[in-house]
């Protein structure tokens, strides 16, 4: 039997001074890891080269110009520039956005090409980074634009599974941005992903609802009544197995989400809270929807312990390992999906 491919999996480094470099390195000081795929670094061998003295870490890697020229079995790091950035662990600075901003545009230009396969990316400070040519209140919409697809922000573990209807708005603005059209959108992205990059075969999702207690029938706002409730209605009757919309207050406390392949929340921290309680260093923020593959640890700078050496980097290896699965997984659905045998199979088994 052939043996498969090693992916490539490229890393954008994040904020210099903050947490990112150190997961990233500790997570493949590992050796073993290198079995799994190929890690290409996006940053400088003197930048590399700084973080791992400074953290104590033993690793060794393989300087190189384009990602393209990667060597399994080793530690790459692509030079992305020659300047030495000042590092100052803790510190949001503009310097540090500057640089985390190159590493991630070189590694999406690297996805895009090819040249890598996956991307996960380290944290970075929303605030810094901005600049004329980055205007996004995160890497979800940056990768939105840059790549192809209807991206959806879905937080990730084996037993638990988020998305999210709304992301990085204001919570005044999340009922306006509520529509039928946007739930329809969401679902199927969701619904897809679970298939594809899960292998779900009919996945099963839940609406959590946008006011208190899911509006309690229109005493506490409309939007669940004259948004959620019909379109809901609408896609299960369509053959979707969705539901809803839940109260958000006691649907994680219940244990109710072990019941669902996933579960839509209206907004940001109506999502994240209870995903984060539960999940908190095994979480990864995936990017679904699109036609490449990123993920991301849970987690963000952490400039309080940044430079002690003191991070976990459970949520980063647990980010590597979900885009090598999800990378996979897409990989056999197109497989199964070209042949028109295993077609026939896979539409009777979706049904």
């Amino acid at each position: 039997m052939e043996e498969r491919k090693k992916i490539k999996l490229g890393i954008s480094i994040g904020d210099l001074n903050g947490i990112g470099c150190e997961v990233a390195l500790k997570t493949f000081e590992d050796s073993r890891m290198l079995d799994f795929c190929t890690p290409v670094f996006f940053a400088s061998n003197k930048t590399i080269s700084y973080q791992k003295t400074e953290l104590g870490l033993d690793i060794n890697y393989n300087g190189i110009q384009e990602a393209s020229r990667a060597l399994d079995g080793k530690i790459n790091v692509v030079n992305v520039w020659k300047e030495i950035p000042k590092i100052n662990f803790g510190e949001a600075t503009k310097e540090a956005g500057d640089f985390a901003l190159k590493s991630l545009r070189a590694s999406v230009k690297a996805l895009k090409d090819g040249d890598i396969d996956v991307l996960v990316t380290a944290p970075i400070n929303k605030n810094n980074i901005q600049s004329e040519d980055f205007n996004f209140p995160g890497h979800t919409d940056f990768l939105a634009q840059e790549l192809e697809g209807d991206s959806l922000m879905f937080m990730v573990t084996d037993s638990l599974k988020v998305g999210l209807l709304t992301d990085h708005i204001a919570v005044k603005d999340v009922a306006g941005a509520i529509t039928a059209e946007l739930v329809k959108n969401k679902v199927s992205v969701i619904e897809n992903s679970l298939k594809v990059d899960f292998g779900i075969r009919k996945p099963k999702i839940a609406l959590l609802g946008i006011n208190p207690h899911s509006g309690d029938n229109g005493v506490i706002g409309k939007e669940d009544d004259q948004v959620l409730k019909p379109i809901i209605k609408e896609l299960f009757e369509a053959g979707h197995l969705i539901y809803g919309p839940y109260s958000a207050d006691s649907f994680f406390g219940s244990d109710g989400y072990s019941k669902f392949d996933a579960i839509l929340a209206a907004y940001h921290d109506q999502g994240l809270i209870p995903f984060k309680t539960l999940s908190f260093g095994n979480g990864v923020n995936y990017t679904a929807g699109l036609n490449k593959v990123r993920t991301s640890p849970d987690h963000g700078t952490a400039y309080e312990i940044a430079g002690k050496g003191k991070a976990d980097h459970s949520s980063f290896k647990e980010a590597v390992f979900t885009a090598i699965d999800i990378f996979r997984n897409r990989e056999e659905f197109a497989e199964l999906t070209a042949n028109p045998l295993k077609k026939s199979r896979l539409k009777r088994e979706f049904r």
